[in-house]
């Protein structure tokens, strides 16, 4: 077997430089790929997406030296020995096919390996393929997210700036709570009640999940709350910029996302039957975040009907960090990314048995379970990108705080260099007022001698300020004025001298 194996000793030279050609020619026009696209995003001051794309960088360097480890320790993680009796336990297959030869050292002993130099290959093929499925899946769903609200979204927001508009919300007008749109929407029999509410709103969003009327009146609230009533505030801007941060955040594997890769590798195994539950994971964390953000809309009409009936000019609700689980509206963006990289790990782990093992492996023996696998994944991506995306980019503004992208990237780089040269004009000035000469040490020219057409100055020396209604002595000079026209006298006098 091993002298069957042709090494580089018996390569032609001219096949090696190929091969070494080509994949050098990949990764240069990979390299100036996404060198090209940090330059567009630089040009366009889309600072958010750098950073996303610095994080993608990051992540196949991270997957560069995984491979390298997994590549250099190929012959020593191959040469720890287990028994057979623990290496035939949590098999990913009922009846596995073990074609590949063992180590030499473990065969003499009677046992196994821990991880096979076949076994080390496939896996570096299972991680690149789910980095890829995990950055194209979180592509995918903000890019279908914003393709479907954005431009609509830009359509409303012109809007506000219309005639019309500021005419249907003029603060002058009043109006009941019941007659206004944003209440005949949310405040209905089954609003009072959660385990109705509950259901209606898991229903809710799949028909017009964002409507026109939530859409002006959370931006309302939000505008209220953060900047003065009526201001020209571009909110469909705010929220792209959000996105943005917020694709920088979801596209990067860190590492809390790595363990629960190595977790749903274990899950595989032929006995848990991971296929009949695993699958239904993300589209279930995912219906239960879609009904929780149209429940947050209802509670906060809900709770602006309590504080008023009467509604001056448009419906106003107020942003609270209560509305959220746990008071952290940050929550959902991690759960977003949990349901992303849980979805993207189901497709890649399909997609490396079907290269690695055929269609038809023991990894997919059953027709339902390459069924339950693929329609769970389009599904998950389909509704992620556009019903759950957008209603999690309108709702999770409405907490109490706004977020840093609240400024364009100008102002931010003009509030920088205001902050610079303010500091370092604090700093000149630091150093000048510690130059001059101090006033306690120069006693000598100080002018102790009595002025009443100007008021004495009481941040000198106390041995040497001028003080009333003190007993004279000879480090202190009293004058008192018994009457205005001794006053006016002595004032004379002092002219006159």
């Amino acid at each position: 077997m091993a002298s069957s194996v042709i090494t580089l000793e018996s390569t032609p030279t001219w096949a090696v430089a190929v091969v070494v050609f080509v994949l050098i020619s990949i990764s240069i026009c990979i390299e100036h790929l996404l060198h090209l696209l940090a330059k567009y995003f630089n040009k366009s001051r889309r600072k958010y997406l750098i950073q996303a794309l610095d994080k993608i960088k990051s992540e196949l360097l991270q997957l560069g030296f995984i491979s390298l480890l997994l590549t250099v320790g190929e012959k020593p993680i191959g040469n720890i020995c287990i028994p057979k009796s623990i290496g035939e336990t949590f098999l990913p297959c009922s009846d596995p096919s073990n074609d590949s030869p063992e180590e030499a050292k473990c065969e003499e002993q009677g046992m196994v390996s821990l991880l096979s130099r076949q076994g080390m290959k496939e896996l570096q093929y299972l991680i690149f393929v789910l980095a890829f499925f995990h950055s194209l899946s979180c592509i995918l769903t903000f890019g279908l997210g914003m393709a479907k609200q954005m431009r609509k979204w830009e359509s409303w927001e012109a809007e506000t700036r219309t005639l019309e508009y500021q005419f249907s919300n003029d603060p002058r007008r009043f109006l009941l709570i019941h007659q206004t749109s944003f209440a005949r929407r949310h405040l209905r029999f089954w609003s009072e009640h959660r385990f109705l509410r509950w259901p209606a709103c898991f229903l809710r969003q799949f028909y017009a999940s964002v409507s026109k009327v939530d859409y002006f009146t959370l931006r309302h609230g939000f505008i209220t709350a953060h900047f003065s009533e009526g201001s020209n505030f571009d909110f469909q801007k705010y929220i792209k910029r959000t996105l943005e941060k917020d694709f920088g955040v979801v596209v990067g594997i860190s590492l809390w996302v790595w363990i629960l890769s190595m977790l749903f590798i274990f899950l595989n195994a032929h006995g848990f039957y991971n296929y009949l539950w695993l699958p239904f994971i993300p589209l279930l964390m995912l219906l239960l975040v879609g009904t929780q953000l149209q429940g947050i809309i209802t509670r906060m009409c809900l709770e602006s009907r309590e504080k008023s009936q009467v509604v001056r000019g448009t419906f106003l609700v107020r942003p609270s960090d209560h509305f959220f689980w746990f008071g952290w509206p940050k929550l959902l963006l991690h759960i977003m990314h949990f349901i992303l990289f849980q979805n993207s790990f189901q497709l890649a782990f399909f997609t490396w048995t079907w290269y690695k093992f055929g269609f038809r492996s023991c990894f997919h023996r059953k027709t339902e379970d390459i069924v339950i696998r693929l329609a769970m994944g389009v599904l998950v991506q389909v509704l992620c990108g556009y019903v759950t995306l957008p209603l999690y980019a309108l709702v999770t503004q409405m907490g109490t705080s706004m977020k840093k992208v609240i400024f364009p990237e100008k102002v931010v780089e003009g509030l920088k260099r205001w902050r610079a040269n303010a500091r370092r004009n604090i700093a000149l000035k630091n150093n000048y007022t510690s130059a001059r000469p101090s006033l306690d040490n120069n006693t000598t020219s100080i002018n102790t001698s009595p002025s009443f057409g100007a008021s004495p100055s009481f941040n000198l020396n106390t041995s040497h300020c001028v003080k009333f209604d003190q007993p004279s002595s000879s480090e202190y000079l009293a004058v008192e004025v018994k009457d205005e026209g001794k006053a006016n006298s002595a004032n004379r006098e002092t002219k006159d001298s």
